[in-house]
C-alpha cells in the first residue's frame, strides 16, 4: 500500500448505526462513522462494502480491500 492513502480494514456494528476502521494516510487506524472527519476528508456513507468519503467537493467510494 502506497503512502498517502487511506483504506477501510473493516465494517462493523448494526445495520442502523454502521462504524468502520479506517487506516489513515499516517499508518493510525481510527474508528469513524458517518459525519466524522479525517484528515482525508469527511465519511459521508458507510455500508456493508465500504465507506463514502467526500474530499474538495468530490465523492469517491472506499471499498474493503478483497470485497
Amino acid at each position: 500500500m502506497k503512502k498517502n492513502t487511506v483504506s477501510v480494514l473493516g465494517i462493523f456494528g448494526p445495520k442502523s448505526d454502521l462504524r468502520a476502521l479506517m487506516r489513515l494516510s499516517s499508518g493510525r487506524v481510527k474508528e469513524v462513522k458517518p459525519g466524522s472527519r479525517v484528515a482525508s476528508g469527511t465519511v459521508i456513507a458507510i455500508d456493508e462494502d465500504g465507506i463514502m468519503l467526500r474530499q474538495s467537493g468530490q465523492t469517491k467510494r472506499i471499498t474493503i480491500p478483497g470485497s
